[in-house]
């Protein structure tokens, strides 16, 4: 036998050879497809776990994922050649929502899973870290919520992990140290907290780190300098201290340093630019730095990019930063530079040498001395030149033309003279230019014309001459037009009246003459027309009634002549002034049915006959009327005589009157004194106090106790609206008019109802302001049971108040959000009422309560600001020094709204009320309230946002807000443009500002409505020329 099987072999039998061979490629194909078969199978089964937690799928993405097609042939899947497993999930931007299947885990041969840009919630699944193969992890631009996973740090394969722009809270687990071959790692724009973990310094293949938009603490730790090959570091929008980074000066590959909005201090070492020979972006906006900015920056050849706004820099733009040949952006706003004296600007000259500038900003400095000609000399690419707000003098050079692609010059607020010149018309593709506020003198160019990009024009408060040029006219997308304040002449060309784009034209002040021509309703768009105090003669053209989109018309001040033209299809008109006319006839009765009328004023002109009683007359101020002989009528409170109606001459009528007149005279007699016994009869047992005969709400006119009672049905519960510490607030319809009221009836048995009651009665009574609620009525009565009874009558908001808005009940509540747009109108129309209140008022008023709660909402969503009963006169002997302080009567306000001071005991103040204000503007934005759980022990809704601004805006806005106005959200912008880039978010982030200054914790240090009701109002302008 072993002979045998010795001699056995297969050449020997070469059929048995095939058979064997054959047997042997069989069983190992059905092994490897048995296994493979698994495998593949196990994976249909992840992809479809992960599709069964899948709540939204608006572009229908999954709807591949089915038997139909082979499972590696479902959109966004991608398997292997060799295995057939899948490799790669992609299904970034697909709009998918609904949370992370954990079922993922089990895609053994998985390395890049990417599922950026969708609408994901919850948690991230610990699932993931069997993902031993992972290479790439996205899922960034989520909603996504919970701590990053600590056991992420078991996927070792790990090259890049991306999770910014969720909710994510918690700190950076120390264990990412761990992911030694991590080459980027982005966890910006999330809720993260505690100290910057020094385990990153372990990752020593990292070359992109971005932190920013969290809530770091602490100094950056010294381990970074282990990151050798680190290019790209964003850590803006924390709370990092310390002084600049020291271990970032062993980081010589940094192309990227984002360090904007921390709390550093200190100097910046001057020798800080030759530690960075790649450096091409510096951010250092608002980081607390003191001193003179590093002249060794000029050593950092490569630089693109220097942005240093917000700090305390002195000292000067260092000139060598003229060697920088291939800088674009050199942004140095808001700082101390400038020594005061005549160089100032000589770095102007050395910037001629960087040829590629497009940005040149040195607005809000010190700076002095006369605009260097060399100015025009800046390289042609520049397209923004910025230098508001300083000191400097001299004249505009003519060759500034040379600067063909300026798309916008602000040389506002400085003290430039000589004339505009004529080559400013060869700069034609401005969209923006403002010379306001300087010295300057001769004509409006006529090449101004050529601007045919314009979107703004301001020459206002100059000292500009001579006829507004009609090549104006060309200027088709111009949008804003402010002339104010100048000596300009001549009439409004008719080819200005071609602009039918114009929303804003300011021309008052000047001495412009002629007729307004038939012409001005083609301005379709307009809104805010004012050519107060000039010369403008002849009658208001009928036309101006076309201007459907009006809603403030200023005509105060000039010669006009005739009756007043009919308006009644304004449907927002809100101001109406056309005082200090020689107008003349009756006031229109449109006027009165004008429903969102909240200003007019039509003194001094020579108007006649019977003023109306209904819409704004019904509780309208004698001032506004003041100057019209001729009137008559009207409610009580306005003082003018009876109108006087002449009847028939005839001999026969006037001696029938006689006669009547003796016989209704004696009747009369004797029911007068019936009435005047029972009148004194019934005061003797209801005398009221000699304050309430004195204060009371004799303002306006009475109303009884039963229509009230029938108008509320009863006080019903169904028509309750609201309730207060002294009130409550009932929805009522007056059965003879139909009219549909707010009533607030005061809580009497509370103490200081009374008092609040009085309060308002006298602050509403001299109160005229489209902005603040309209009282209608009030009754000062018994009720059925005898008791004291008083309310006020005010005008209905249908929308309710805001706090409903910014808060709604999810069960009964139907009204949509409200867009960013709307939140920005509502603050400026709170704004004006309180400028108002504090600087227009003749005696100025302290509101002492703005919280959403008492700004209400009419149709239109215009907001009214109301609830008085807290209000303060400011005595008259008050100034700046004390802050409009007086003594405070008891605690002021509401907690969260109410100025901390004002818990101390200290006295209320105009001050105290922007601290309100600045808190309003706060949780409009945020959706927060101030006694929000979130804020608890140190924390506060200021805090919150002061600590998000300006890159981290994303994460703290109401998400509700976004209702397309901002059309797509932020790129990975911060490897090449750092800050917030859309102009949209600038304005977002610049009224966020605004809300942190008012706001701030020392009165000292609030700002007051003066200094910012314009620039809320242009930064809603830009805001909506940014969006088209």
């Amino acid at each position: 036998m072993e002979i045998f099987a010795a001699s056995f072999n297969f050449h020997t039998f070469p059929a048995i050879h095939t058979v064997f061979l054959v047997f042997l490629f069989s069983f190992s194909l059905q092994h490897t497809a048995s296994a493979a078969f698994r495998g593949n199978e196990s994976d249909k089964l992840a992809l479809l776990g992960f599709k069964s937690q899948i709540t939204e799928d608006p572009s229908r993405v999954l709807v591949s994922w089915n038997d139909s097609v082979h499972f590696c042939q479902w959109t966004g899947v991608k398997c292997g050649l060799r295995h057939g497993r899948v490799i790669r999930l992609n299904l970034e931007g697909m709009r998918l929502a609904g949370m992370i299947s954990g079922h993922l885990g089990n895609l053994s041969f998985l390395n890049s899973l990417d599922l950026a840009e969708n609408a994901f919630y919850d948690k991230i699944p610990q699932q993931l870290s069997r993902l031993s193969r992972l290479q790439n992890l996205n899922l960034s631009f989520n909603y996504l919520t919970g701590e990053i996973p600590v056991n992420l740090s078991h996927c070792v394969k790990l090259k890049n992990l991306v999770l910014d722009h969720n909710t994510l809270v918690g700190q950076i687990p120390n264990q990412v140290g761990s992911l030694t071959k991590l080459v980027k790692l982005s966890l910006r724009n999330n809720n993260l907290t505690g100290l910057f973990p020094g385990s990153i310094g372990n990752l020593t293949s990292l070359e992109e780190l971005y932190l920013s938009y969290n809530n770091l603490e602490g100094q950056v730790p010294a381990s970074l300098a282990r990151l050798t090959k680190l290019r790209l570091l964003g850590l803006s929008v924390n709370s990092l201290s310390g002084e600049f980074p020291p271990p970032l000066y062993n980081l010589s590959s940094l192309e990227l340093i984002s360090l904007s909005f921390n709390n550093f201090s200190g100097n910046l070492r001057s020798d800080l630019g030759n530690y960075f020979p790649n450096l091409q972006i510096l951010y250092l906006a608002k980081c607390q730095f003191i001193g003179s900015i590093p002249s060794s920056l000029a050593n950092a050849s490569k630089l693109l990019e220097l942005d240093f706004p917000i700090n305390n820099f002195t000292g000067n733009i260092p000139k060598g930063f003229g060697n920088l040949r291939n800088l674009l952006w050199l942004n140095v706003w808001s700082n101390q530079l400038g020594h005061g004296k005549h160089d100032d600007l000589d770095f102007v000259n050395s910037l001629t040498n960087c040829s590629s500038l497009q940005m040149l900003h040195f607005g809000d400095n010190q700076f002095v001395g006369t605009l260097p000609q060399s100015t025009v000399n800046l390289s042609s690419q520049l397209q923004s030149l910025l230098f508001y707000g300083n000191r400097i003098s001299g004249s505009i050079p003519r060759e500034i033309s040379n600067l063909v692609n300026l798309n916008l010059l602000e040389m506002s607020n400085n003290n430039l003279t000589g004339s505009i010149p004529d080559s400013i018309g060869r700069l034609k593709n401005l969209g923006g230019l403002n010379f306001g506020n300087n010295l300057l003198t001769g004509v409006i160019p006529s090449s101004i014309g050529n601007l045919t990009e314009l979107v703004y024009l301001y020459f206002g408060l100059n000292r500009l001459e001579g006829n507004i040029p009609s090549t104006l006219g060309n200027c088709s997308q111009l949008l804003k037009l402010g002339i104010s304040e100048n000596n300009l002449t001549g009439t409004i060309p008719q080819q200005l009246f071609a602009l039918s784009s114009l929303t804003d034209i300011y021309a008052s002040y000047n001495s412009l003459s002629g007729p307004l021509p038939v012409y001005i309703g083609d301005w379709s768009h307009l809104t805010y027309l004012d050519f107060s105090r000039n010369n403008f003669s002849g009658m208001i053209p009928q036309t101006l009634g076309k201007c459907l989109a009006l809603r403030e018309i200023y005509l105060k001040g000039n010669s006009l002549q005739g009756t007043i033209p009919n308006l009644e299809d304004l449907p927002d008109l809100q101001s109406l002034d056309l005082s200090l006319n020689n107008l003349s006839g009756p006031i229109p009765h449109f006027i009165a049915n004008l429903t969102s009328l909240l200003y007019l004023n039509l003194s001094f002109n020579n108007l006649e006959g019977e003023v109306p009683v209904t819409g704004i007359f019904s509780n309208l101020s004698a001032d506004v009327l003041i100057g019209n002989s001729g009137l008559c009528g009207g409610i009580q409170e306005l003082h003018f005589q009876p109108c006087v109606y002449q009847k028939t001459r005839k001999k026969h009528a006037l001696v029938l009157k006689f006669i009547l007149a003796i016989v209704f005279a004696a009747s009369f007699s004797i029911v007068g004194l019936l009435v005047v016994f029972r009148c004194w009869r019934r005061n003797l047992n209801n005398q009221p106090a000699p304050e309430d005969r004195s204060k009371s709400a004799h303002f306006y006119p009475n109303i009884s106790y039963e229509e009230l009672r029938t108008a509320t049905g009863g006080f019903s519960s169904e028509n309750l609206i609201g309730s207060g510490s002294f009130g409550t607030v009932y929805k009522g319809t007056f059965a003879s008019n139909g009219m549909v009221v707010a009533v607030k009836v005061l809580k009497l048995q509370h103490e200081g109802a009374s008092k609040s009651f009085l309060a308002e009665c006298q602050a509403l009574r001299s109160l005229r302001h489209r902005n603040l609620v309209k009282v209608i009525s009030v009754c000062s009565s018994s009720d059925l049971k005898g008791n004291e009874f008083k309310a006020l009558v005010f005008q209905f908001m249908p929308k309710g108040n805001l706090d409903e808005w910014l808060h709604p009940e999810k069960e009964i509540h139907e009204k949509s959000s409200l867009t960013i747009l709307q939140r920005m109108t509502i603050i400026i129309d709170v704004a004006s009422a309180l400028h108002y209140l504090h600087h227009e008022c003749q005696t100025p008023m302290i509101h002492c309560d703005i919280k959403p709660q008492n700004i209400l909402l009419d149709e239109d969503l215009t907001a009214h600001l109301g609830d008085f009963g807290l209000v303060r006169l400011v005595p008259e002997f008050s100034n700046g020094s004390d802050l409009h302080q007086f003594s405070s009567l008891g605690v002021m306000g509401t907690i969260g709204y109410a100025a901390p001071e004002y818990g101390m005991g200290s006295k209320v103040s105009i001050v105290g009320d922007m601290y309100s204000f600045g808190i309003l503007i706060l949780e409009i934005f945020t959706g927060r309230r101030p006694t929000d759980t979130l804020f608890q022990a140190s924390s506060s809704l200021h805090h919150f946002v002061e600590t998000a601004l300006p890159e981290k805006v994303m994460k703290i806005l109401d998400k509700t807000a976004f209702h397309g106005e901002i059309m797509s959200k932020e790129t990975n912008g911060e490897e090449y443009r750092g800050s917030i880039k859309k102009e949209q978010m600038g304005c977002l982030v610049g009224v966020l500002e605004i809300g942190v200054a008012c706001s701030a914790e020392s009165p000292r240090d609030r700002l007051t409505m003066s200094q910012i009701y314009s620039k809320l109002t242009l930064i809603r302008e830009k805001f909506l020329g940014a969006g088209d």
